[in-house]
């Protein structure tokens, strides 16, 4: 069991796994973003953090 004081981190900080809503909260802070525009970077360009990271940059 994780030790509550640790912060999440996500199993392969290369991937966003969209059916972990512990991922996904981490994500949408550290892509300071909500968690609707994340999955929506995710459904448009796949769960890799660099091409989501870049989707959400192009669209603001």
């Amino acid at each position: 069991m994780p030790d509550a004081l640790t912060p999440y981190q996500p199993p392969d900080p290369g991937r966003i796994d969209s059916l972990d809503n512990a991922g996904l909260q981490y994500w949408c802070k550290e892509l300071a973003c909500t968690e609707a525009k994340l999955t929506e970077a995710i459904s448009k360009v796949g769960e890799h953090v660099t091409a989501v990271r870049e989707h959400l940059a192009a669209r603001r």
